[in-house]
C-alpha cells in the first residue's frame, strides 16, 4: 500500500535539505519583507504622526492641523506601494542581467539603506527619512516578490515545486505576523524604541546578504540563460543529491529546444503573443483578486476594520496580532495538503469560501448595533476569512507565472504580476477608507463580488498545474480554449439548423 502523496512529497523534502535552507534563507530576506513592510507601520502611528508635527513645529514654527498630520501619514503608508510597484518594474532587468542568487544579494543592499534612514528618522528630527526608507524598503519588496518567487521554484525539483512555492505566502505570513509582535508597547512598540521596528528590516536584509552566497544559483537559469550545463549538472547534484538528474535536465533542454533562438520576451511582445493568452488572462486575474479579494483592506486598516466589528479599544492589539499568526499558520496548512488537492482545487475553493464568509461578515456588520455578541461574530468571520486566503489563493497564486510560462517569458509575467499587485494594493489603500465611510456595514460587497467571479474563472478555465512543466500547462490551456471554442462553435451551427428551421416553417 502507497503511503499518502503528502507524505512522499515530505519525504523527498527532506533528501533535499539544501533545498531546506534555501527556502528559510531566500525566504527570511525576500517576501518576509513584504509582510513586514505591512504591518510594522501599525504600532508606531501615534509616534510617528507625533514626529511630523515637532518637525514642522521645529523647523518651520508651523502647527499642523490633524487632517494634515493625517495625510502625511497616509503618504507613509502608500509610499512603500510606489516603491513596491517600482521594484517591480526593476526586477525583470535586474533578473536578466544578474541572475537569481545576484539579484537578491544586491537588493539586500536596498533594505539596509532603507532600514538606516528610518532607523536615523527620530535622532535627525526628519519624517522625509522615514518616507525615503519606506520608498526604498517597497523598491526591495517588490524586486523580491518575483526574484524570490522565481529562485525557489526554479531550486525545486518538479515533483515540490507546488509545495515549495506555498512557502512564499508563508514567509509573508510570518513578515507580518513579526511586524505586529514586534510592535507591542512590551518590545519595540515604545517611544523611545519605534525606530529600531521600523529599521528591523536591515537585521533580515543582512542576514540573506551573509548566508545567500553559500547557496547556487537556480539550475534552470544555468541551463537556459547561460547555456552551461556543467554548472547546472552541479548546482542540481548540490539541491538535490547525488543521484542522477539526467530526466530534469532533458526537460529543461526540450524547453530550450522548443525556444531556440528565443530571447526573453519584452511585457509588449507578451501581450502581443496570441498563443500565450490564456496563461496571460490567468495571471492577471488571479494578481488583480490578490490585491481586490478584501485581504489587504482588513491588513492595512486592521484597527479601524475591528472597530467597524465593535471590538473593544484594548483588546484591538491582540485582535490584529491573531491575524498574522491566522495566515501564517494556515499557509502551513496549504504547504501539508497542496500535494493532494492540488492547485487548482485550493484555489477556486479557496476563492467561493472567501464568498460565502464575505456574505456572512456583511450580515453580521449590519446587525452588530442590534445584537451586541455579533461583534465577536464578525471577528471571527475576519479569521475564517484570512485561513480562506492563506490555504488557497494566498499560497497558490505567487508562483503561477514561474509555472505556467515558459523561460522566455517568464521574467515579463513577473513583471506584469508585480505591477498588477503592488497597483491593486495601492488602490484599496487608498480607497478602502472613503469605501467603508459610505458603504458602512456594506463596505465587503465589492471584495465579494471579485472573489466570486475569479473562483469561478478558475474554475472553468484554468488546469490543474501540480507536477506539469511549462509546455504541458500550455497543452492543458490549449485544450480547454479548443474545447471551449468547439462548445460555442456548436451551439453557433445549431441556432443557425433552428432558424433555418423557422425559416422553412414560414415558407
Amino acid at each position: 500500500m502507497n503511503r499518502p502523496a503528502m507524505l512522499q512529497h515530505l519525504s523527498l523534502l527532506l533528501n533535499c535539505p539544501l533545498v531546506i535552507v534555501a527556502i528559510f534563507i531566500s525566504g527570511i530576506g525576500g517576501t518576509f519583507q513584504y509582510g513586514f513592510g505591512i504591518s510594522v507601520v501599525t504600532a508606531p502611528s501615534a509616534y510617528i504622526k507625533q514626529l511630523i508635527n515637532q518637525t514642522c513645529i521645529q523647523r518651520y514654527n508651523v502647527y499642523l492641523q490633524d487632517w494634515q498630520v493625517s495625510l502625511i501619514w497616509s503618504f507613509i503608508v502608500s509610499i512603500f506601494c510606489i516603491g513596491g510597484l517600482l521594484g517591480s518594474f526593476l526586477a525583470p532587468p535586474c533578473l536578466s542581467m544578474v541572475g537569481r542568487r545576484k539579484c537578491l544579494l544586491l537588493n539586500n543592499f536596498v533594505a539596509i539603506i532603507g532600514a538606516l534612514l528610518m532607523l536615523l528618522s527620530q535622532k535627525a528630527m526628519s519624517f522625509e527619512l522615514i518616507m525615503v526608507g519606506r520608498l526604498l524598503h517597497g523598491v526591495n519588496s517588490g524586486i523580491n516578490m518575483s526574484v524570490h518567487t522565481l529562485y525557489i521554484i526554479e531550486c525545486s525539483p518538479k515533483m515540490l515545486k507546488a509545495m515549495v512555492g506555498v512557502t512564499v505566502a508563508t514567509f509573508v505570513g510570518l513578515g507580518k505576523f513579526t511586524g505586529q509582535v514586534l510592535g507591542l508597547s512590551e518590545l519595540l512598540g515604545t517611544e523611545d524604541r519605534w525606530p529600531w521596528l521600523l529599521g528591523f528590516i536591515g537585521f533580515t536584509a543582512l542576514f540573506q546578504l551573509v548566508t545567500l552566497p553559500f547557496l547556487p544559483e537556480s539550475p534552470k537559469y544555468l541551463l537556459l540563460s547561460q547555456g552551461d550545463r556543467l554548472a547546472c549538472e552541479k548546482a542540481l547534484t548540490r539541491l538535490w543529491g547525488n543521484k542522477d538528474h539526467s530526466m530534469e535536465v532533458e526537460e529543461m533542454l526540450e524547453e530550450k529546444a522548443a525556444l531556440q533562438n528565443i530571447q526573453s520576451r519584452s511585457v509588449m511582445e507578451l501581450f502581443q503573443e496570441r498563443s500565450v493568452r490564456p496563461q496571460l488572462a490567468t495571471v492577471c486575474v488571479t494578481f488583480i483578486a490578490l490585491q481586490l479579494c478584501g485581504l489587504n483592506a482588513v491588513n492595512f486598516y486592521s484597527y479601524e476594520v475591528f472597530r467597524a466589528a465593535g471590538i473593544a479599544e484594548n483588546q484591538l492589539r491582540f485582535a490584529t496580532l491573531g491575524m498574522g499568526s491566522c495566515e501564517m499558520m494556515f499557509s502551513l496548512v496549504s504547504f501539508m495538503i497542496i500535494e493532494n488537492t492540488g492547485n487548482k482545487v485550493l484555489l477556486y475553493t479557496g476563492f467561493m469560501s472567501m464568498s460565502v464568509i464575505l456574505t456572512l461578515l456583511t450580515i453580521t456588520l449590519y446587525l452588530q448595533h442590534q445584537i451586541s455578541w455579533m461583534a465577536y461574530c464578525s471577528m471571527a468571520l475576519i479569521y475564517l476569512f484570512l485561513s480562506a486566503f492563506s490555504i488557497g489563493p494566498g499560497g497558490v497564486i505567487p508562483p503561477i507565472p514561474g509555472s505556467i510560462f515558459t523561460q522566455a517569458f517568464t521574467l515579463s509575467a513577473y513583471g506584469v504580476a508585480s505591477t498588477l499587485n503592488w497597483t491593486g494594493m495601492f488602490i484599496v489603500g487608498m480607497v478602502f477608507p472613503i469605501i467603508v465611510e459610505y458603504l458602512h456595514a456594506f463596505c465587503f460587497l465589492i471584495f465579494l463580488f471579485v472573489s466570486l467571479t475569479t473562483g469561478l474563472y478558475v474554475y472553468f478555465s484554468v488546469p490543474e498545474m501540480r507536477n506539469k512543466t511549462a509546455l504541458e500547462i500550455a497543452d492543458d490551456f490549449e485544450r480547454i480554449r479548443s474545447k471551449s471554442g468547439r462548445l460555442k462553435e456548436g451551439k453557433r451551427h445549431e441556432q443557425l439548423r433552428d432558424d433555418c428551421k423557422s425559416c422553412e416553417t414560414k415558407f
